[in-house]
């Protein structure tokens, strides 16, 4: 996002923050009421141009939200999206974005709040992991947009696959994610959850190549290194491959720090190719 909306989602996610220190409101019941407009939003584009156009007074937009959500969500889910529409927004389409950001967090909310934040962010690497090794199962999830009977089934297979094994939150994200994809690839929209937890836990997220595992040592002193090199600390997620031909390569946001031998012997060639 950009200029104005960029403002207007910071401005959210400070109510949401806000809302949520409360800790009498139920942050998955937000979640799973901040999903149902998304959905409501993703839908109906004459209405999010509507409720987006610079030319429309603020109040009279978050009146005509709430006569749409009264009754349909609660108060504060009315509120909360009240006060996005008073905000000025570069697109249409920032809106439904920033609301489904506001649902998810909500969802990682509920998580920290039962001490299972960081458990949800390693499920969430981990099993976009899986998917990324796995041709049957990514097709599985994906594509059939519009198909009841094929998003039923996979909701039920999601289930199957992580009922009892992942956090209830790691859960609800997966699933609303397969459900609505609105555009992205399972695998970005898997790293861009475990990027949102990373955040609400105040981290960098690192993902770590290696030929084999990380020694607990190594682990330990690689974060430390990472955490003074970026001034903050730095979650460290593993991964193996054996194609690295030993050393590890890092990859944080943009940043990539590529310390492997495979690396070493393409610089290696493509200087002799020279």
């Amino acid at each position: 996002m950009n200029g104005a909306s960029r403002e207007a989602l910071a401005t959210a996610r400070e109510q949401l923050d806000a809302l949520t220190d409360n800790t009498s409101v139920d942050a998955a019941r937000l979640a799973e009421e901040l999903a149902a407009v998304t959905a409501l939003l993703d839908r109906e584009v004459r209405l999010r141009r509507i409720l987006t156009d610079p030319a429309q007074p603020g109040e009279a937009k978050a009146e005509l939200i709430g006569r749409l959500l009264g009754g349909q969500v609660g108060g504060e889910v009315t509120d909360l999206v009240s006060g996005m529409v008073r905000s000025r927004w570069s697109r249409p389409r920032d809106l439904v974005d920033a609301v489904e950001e506001l649902a998810d967090s909500a969802d990682l909310i509920a998580a920290d709040r039962d001490g299972t934040l960081g458990d949800v962010e390693d499920e969430l690497f981990r099993f976009g992991r899986i998917v990324a090794s796995s041709t049957e199962l990514r097709a599985a999830l994906s594509g059939k947009a519009g198909d009841a009977a094929f998003k039923d089934a996979q909701t039920a297979l999601l289930h199957r696959l992580l009922g009892g094994r992942a956090k209830p939150a790691t859960e609800r994200l997966v699933v609303r994610l397969v459900a609505h994809p609105r555009g992205r690839s399972l695998e970005g929209g898997l790293e861009a959850l475990s990027k949102l937890a990373a955040e609400r836990r105040n981290r960098s997220v690192a993902v770590v190549t290696s030929a084999v595992p990380l020694s607990d040592g190594q682990r330990q002193r690689l974060g430390a290194a990472l955490t003074r090199l970026y001034g903050r600390e730095v979650h460290l997620n593993l991964d193996v491959d054996p194609e690295v031909l030993g050393g590890i390569t890092v990859r944080i946001g943009d940043d990539v720090i590529n310390g492997s031998v495979a690396a070493r012997l393409e610089e290696v060639e493509r200087r002799m190719a020279g």
